[in-house]
């Protein structure tokens, strides 16, 4: 039991005296009705102000009744800034005997980890390169800007629809890395700017939604293959993944699909859909009502239609409906594969199963495995294929991720943790393997 004269932060007024908690106390508040976490050993009770949670609230009740301090290390930007909304939260701290990690955890790692972010911070590699950035959204909007000059003067041709179709595919590939960046706030030094830049990448360049993507990808970053709690790897009984799944599903004799298969139907069930236009928009929206209003209010659900469709609307083009529709259609295949593939082969091929505990480091490296480092494999996949770097540090900007990469592995090799990396052909193979 706690000790001491301090209690609950709801109402924001503590009393004098620190109260002292056990870790087996705080392991006991990791329900929906009563969450429990600490940060730098401090006790917070964010029960309540979970739902206000900007990352969303289940993203911090994936780590209720836990060390949480690498995790909001990890995805704030200035700590400074949010210890002040935790302070009405705070309830007391760990008793001096217990130890700073749960779960007995390795103390030696978790603290040279910390060491190694520290350093980082020092070699400025949380700075962002205002050029790389300005010329990496230069060059969607010039393709953007290209492929509509091409139609409105070549007409809509098959020759010219497949060069546009190609044109369009890299284009929104690769506005998808960039509102990737902005959502995780690796650009700008002030969390507002990056939310306001990557509204407008996702929303009028993808035609997506920013709270959506907001509230899956954090829970990703969070708890990476985790069952039950990583959305990415909840499949609503498409497929069985990892090594435990399938073992339950057959124990449970649970099938809803032959999954022996799923390797032959994956290809259909990811693809498919997809090529109609407003397939992954519907897909985005329908799970938060709010992000449909968000969709509707600003016209984001059809900008990227017309601005395929505007330049079609030509005189000399006769069949205008059927020209606007194909490329679009052939567009959203093409992205698909290339999206599908780029995101599932830093992950699906890893460890996949129930929650273990394990320290950030542990943890997210079991999650991800890194593709060989070239030009082509850094803007095929917006440097994806540092996903051990970016997931270790959501924040950086990913032109540095090669930087902290050797400090990584270093680590890595000194306490014996698996990091792995692998050609781009192999990667895609083990999706399939």
């Amino acid at each position: 039991m706690g000790k001491g004269g301090e209690k609950g932060g709801e109402s924001g007024e503590p009393e004098a005296q620190i109260r002292f908690y056990t870790w087996e106390e705080i392991q006991k508040h990791n329900l929906r009705t009563d969450k429990w976490l600490v940060i730098e050993r401090k006790v917070y009770n964010v029960t309540q102000w979970a739902n206000r949670h900007p990352g969303g609230q289940r993203v911090i009740s994936h780590c209720a009744g836990e060390d949480a301090t690498d995790a909001f290390q990890a995805f704030h930007i200035n700590p400074t800034l949010v210890r002040k909304f935790l302070k009405p939260l705070l309830i007391g701290e760990l008793a001096p005997g217990e130890p700073s990690h749960d779960r007995d955890k390795n103390s030696q790692l978790v603290e040279d980890f910390r060491t190694l972010r520290k350093t980082a911070e020092d070699m400025n590699l949380f700075r962002a390169n205002p050029l790389f950035f300005s010329l990496y959204l230069g060059h969607i909007i010039a393709l953007e800007v290209l492929a509509w000059l091409m139609v409105s003067y070549l007409g809509t041709g098959w020759i010219t629809t497949l060069i546009v179709a190609c044109i369009l595919t890299t284009s929104q590939a690769q506005a998808g890395w960039l509102q990737h960046d902005f959502g995780h706030l690796s650009v700008f030094k002030k969390s507002s700017w990056n939310h306001i830049v990557h509204k407008f990448v996702i929303g009028h360049l993808k035609g997506a939604s920013a709270n959506w993507w907001n509230h899956r990808h954090f829970q990703h970053h969070a708890k990476p293959n985790i069952f039950k709690k990583d959305p990415d790897v909840n499949m609503l009984h498409i497929f069985v993944l990892g090594e435990t799944q399938p073992v339950e599903y057959g124990k449970k004799k649970l099938k809803y699909l032959p999954y022996n298969h799923q390797h032959e139907y994956f290809f259909l069930s990811e693809y498919l859909p997809r090529t109609l236009p407003f397939f992954p928009e519907c897909q985005l929206t329908f799970p938060a009502p709010t992000a449909l209003a968000e969709q509707l209010l600003k016209s984001q659900l059809i900008l990227p239609f017309l601005r395929t469709a505007i330049p079609c609307a030509s005189p000399k083009i006769s069949s205008y409906p059927l020209s606007c529709f194909l490329p679009l259609c052939f567009r959203r295949f093409l992205e698909s594969h290339w999206f599908v593939w780029v995101t599932q082969m830093n992950h699906i091929p890893m460890e996949i199963d129930c929650e273990k505990h394990r320290d950030w480091l542990s943890s997210q490296v079991a999650a991800t495995c890194n593709i060989e480092q070239s030009f082509f494999n850094d803007w095929f996949t917006g440097h994806l294929n540092f996903q051990i770097e970016h997931h270790l540090f959501p924040t950086m900007p990913r032109h540095n991720f090669w930087k902290v990469k050797p400090l990584v592995k270093s680590l890595c090799a000194k306490y014996g943790v698996q990091y792995e990396e692998k050609p781009l052909g192999k990667a895609f193979i083990d999706i399939v393997g």
